[in-house]
């Protein structure tokens, strides 16, 4: 399955139709799977309606089968439904304990959205340039915990986390083992107690890019 972003230098109706056919060409292949918006660009928002708008011409012509966004805050997301025909199919978050974001989750589930994690195990953690103070949530002792008793890694107890609760969870590698790893969480269980333990490390802040450098999850998305 093929699947691409439109970065954000590229917004507007005719660059994304022109970025759209650029990445078939490099990809090989005239339709792609799944296409969505890289971010917001709240300063310009409303050229981010505009490359939506081309991206719903590209899925009723057929070109793609399934269109969504990233990072959109709640009045981002709540405009663009006001303003656009097609609801996205997906919405890619920043999505991990440390940041739960469960107003975006509550706001995609209720447009019928899937709310697609892409810093499932907090890797954002460690994109630089951004907010100091940072905690890394693979360090985390409440969690190390919960690993050791399954003899586990941290990072498959919190993607397993995320399967026990229905969600959707694209961790990203290039290691081999990791992704071996990344694949084996789907064998084990965590207790209801182990489930609510994590869930409470929900700190409210963000680790990855975002476009201030510290964010409340109050206004998140």
């Amino acid at each position: 399955m093929l699947g691409t972003k439109i970065w954000n230098s590229d917004y507007r109706y005719d660059q994304t139709l022109h970025a759209f056919e650029k990445a078939t060409g490099k990809l090989g292949s005239d339709r792609i799977a799944v296409l969505i918006l890289h971010h917001p660009a709240p300063d310009r928002f409303v050229t981010t309606l505009d490359a939506y708008r081309a991206l719903e011409r590209l899925l009723a012509e057929g070109r793609v089968r399934a269109i969504g966004v990233s990072n959109l805050m709640l009045h981002h997301l709540e405009r663009l439904l006001a303003e656009t025909d097609f609801v996205p199919a997906l919405h890619q978050i920043e999505l991990h304990p440390y940041f739960q974001q469960r107003d975006a989750q509550q706001a995609d589930a209720a447009a019928g959205i899937l709310a697609q994690a892409w810093s499932p195990i907090g890797a954002a953690t460690f994109y630089p340039g951004f907010r100091e103070g940072r905690r890394n949530v693979m360090k985390d002792l409440a969690l190390s915990a919960i690993a050791e008793a399954h003899g586990r890694t941290p990072a498959q107890v919190m993607l397993h986390w995320h399967v026990q609760q229905g969600r959707n969870a694209i961790p990203k590698s290039t290691n081999p083992g990791r992704i071996r790893a990344n694949f084996a969480v789907f064998d084990f269980a965590l207790t209801d107690e182990q489930m609510a333990a994590l869930d409470a490390l929900d700190t409210g802040f963000r680790n990855g890019p975002t476009r201030t450098a510290r964010t409340r999850a109050a206004s998140s998305g």
